[in-house]
């Protein structure tokens, strides 16, 4: 048991090891080259400029009141896209009358790239806060309708099966066994919706009336030629990501760890 145990830790270190490999080696690159001469700083600044900008950032208090304004923008943005998603797919995927109607329209539109939707977003909502979490609620939308519509498709013969023998009437049916059997594929379009809710939020920033947000950052950075400034917003913007995907990870392992491969 203990040859066992320090196998597990071993291979976790190992491992640990090897993720960190590939970052550390990047950021050895990168300060290397800063002061290689070869590079104008202006557009590689070398990691101790990147580092002062960020502390002289977080302690005029405008990065985390940034990134707030940012992570509010983006949850309000996907629990709308979400909760919307949700009920659109289960909507589709339990009328085939709706379905017939209304899937291949959807499947038309969703093949619009998300950034031409902006123009028509900014004419029917302005330029302002409304505008961008509309702009985040349909990309977090659009991968919840997908995987709800196909859990709910894959839901087991046998399983509806058993709601007949107890007599279940529809909203039965809905809650107490079409849902629990999406539950894994409506959590993974909640995990997609979640990341590109990220993703939407920062164009949303970045393409629409400025304001606050880690946007905001990066335009900055880039308007006044501080590349410091740009590259600690898409630092930012990375590393908020990584968290967000690997919470999202988590959170679906304990829910559903049976769903998980």
């Amino acid at each position: 048991m203990a040859l066992d145990q320090t196998g597990s830790d071993v291979g976790r270190s190992v491992a640990i090891f090897r993720g960190l490999a590939l970052p550390l080696g990047l950021l050895l690159a990168w300060e290397l080259a800063s002061h290689s001469g070869r590079f104008n700083p202006q557009f590689l600044p070398p990691l101790e400029k990147l580092a002062a900008t960020a502390f002289r950032e977080w302690a005029s208090g405008e990065m985390l009141s940034d990134l707030l304004v940012s992570l509010r923008r983006d949850l309000t943005g996907f629990a709308i896209g979400s909760g919307f998603g949700v009920a659109v797919g289960l909507l589709l995927g339990l009328s085939p009358v709706f379905d017939r109607i209304f899937t291949p329209w959807f499947n038309g539109l969703k093949q619009i790239a998300l950034l031409a939707w902006i123009p028509l977003i900014s004419i029917w909502f302005g330029f302002d806060e409304a505008a961008k979490i509309v702009f985040v609620a349909l990309a977090g939308a659009v991968p919840v309708i997908l995987n709800t519509i196909e859990g709910i498709r894959l839901t087991s013969r046998k399983i509806l099966e058993v709601g007949d023998v107890f007599k279940f009437n529809r909203r039965q049916l809905i809650v107490l066994v079409y849902l629990p059997s999406a539950l894994p594929s409506i959590l993974t379009g909640l995990h997609l919706a979640l990341i590109y809710s990220w993703l939407a939020t920062i164009g949303a920033e970045y393409f629409m009336a400025a304001g606050q947000g880690i946007g905001r950052l990066v335009i900055a950075g880039r308007e006044r030629f501080e590349m410091d400034l740009v590259l600690l917003g898409i630092i930012i913007l990375g590393l908020v990501g990584f968290a967000l995907d690997r919470l999202a990870s988590w959170l679906e392992y304990r829910i559903v760890p049976w769903g998980r491969p």
